[in-house]
């Protein structure tokens, strides 16, 4: 079936071709009644765009690169979800690449985008990186860049993340308010600055309290969580309750407890930090720290479309939300 064209259209309404084509385009030089009469026959023929000649014509692809560290995570789906409403709404489409936490990986959707000529990128850092030449590379060709959740002031360019200190001692605190006093946290075993402010959180809401801190590390899964739990337990450690730098951690510490026969929250209550979407179907439901994660995919958005247009675009932080649940619902007294 031939493919219909703009002067087709023109031919079929005895119009010129570019009356038709700043019809289709809504150029205020042309009458609604003539654009209402384009954009029906244009639909009643099938008509659809030729988008690679569009874009050779204005220098633009309306498509915008997204990177990950992985969507098996329901914080980064949902917000890419955030980004993708926004973006939708202004007729841009969204490319999507998982770095799967590789710096490697990482560096090379950063390439495919610049190949692809993307309108910009929106990315989270992969728990590898620690030199930003590739991200430098995209400020050089002058492509809009906007980092969300895992940023590096060192860049330099619009970014939306949470307060990952305050998160972190609104937990703690809330471990200490419902009477833990033993309090373990398990952050990164890599200098992710979210970790490292989390860490920071915990630290000073125990030193307010006169507390102790017990620091382990380890990556970001629910086997880091069950080892921690092995070792305090073999070691003889005394602690009452645990603060995970992230949810699947947090699993994992669970899980580990309740095997050993240790009772959640009564003898140790857990949190963890995201609020993936399984923190309420495990046994006890999983406190944690909503992250907006909707809302940062909404914002990174809209930080786009204004670097996009050339406006000053200053970095974005939100609050943290504490959802507490079962896991910390220590019966006192």
């Amino acid at each position: 079936m031939k493919k219909v064209t703009i002067q087709d259209i023109a031919e079929q309404l005895n119009i010129s071709f570019s009356t038709v084509a700043r019809a289709l385009n809504d150029h205020p030089a042309i009458s609604a009644e003539t654009k209402k009469r384009v954009k029906e026959a244009a639909r009643k023929m099938h008509y659809r765009p030729n988008k690679l000649a569009s874009s050779l014509r204005s220098g633009k692809t309306h498509i915008i690169g997204v990177i990950v560290p992985s969507l098996s995570l329901s914080f980064f789906s949902s917000v890419v979800h955030g980004i993708d409403t926004v973006l939708n709404g202004q007729q841009y489409s969204v490319l999507l690449y998982q770095s799967e936490e590789s710096l490697d990986r990482e560096i090379k959707g950063i390439d495919t985008f610049l190949r692809s000529r993307v309108d910009g990128i929106i990315a989270s850092m992969s728990r590898e990186t620690s030199h930003y030449e590739h991200f430098e590379e995209i400020r050089k060709r002058r492509v809009p860049l906007v980092l969300f959740d895992r940023v590096t002031e060192k860049l330099r360019v619009p970014s939306v993340r949470i307060d990952d200190y305050r998160g972190g001692y609104m937990a703690t605190i809330h471990l200490i308010e419902q009477g833990y006093r033993d309090i373990v946290h398990i952050t990164a075993d890599q200098e992710l600055v979210i970790a490292v402010d989390r860490l920071r959180g915990y630290r000073d809401a125990l030193a307010a309290h006169g507390l102790p801190e017990r620091v382990f590390k380890g990556p970001f899964s629910a086997e880091s969580g069950r080892r921690c739990v092995s070792e305090l337990l073999a070691s003889g450690v005394t602690f009452d309750a645990i603060f995970a730098v992230e949810d699947f951690t947090a699993l994992g510490a669970l899980q580990e407890l309740q095997e050993r026969g240790v009772r959640v929250p009564d003898e140790v209550g857990v949190i963890g930090f995201a609020n993936e979407s399984f923190g309420t179907l495990v046994t006890p439901a999983l406190s944690t720290v909503d992250q907006q994660t909707i809302r940062m995919g909404e914002i990174a958005a809209e930080l786009f479309l204004k670097a996009s247009r050339g406006e000053t675009v200053e970095p974005v932080m939100l609050d943290p939300i504490l959802v507490t649940r079962a896991s910390t619902a220590r019966r006192l007294g």
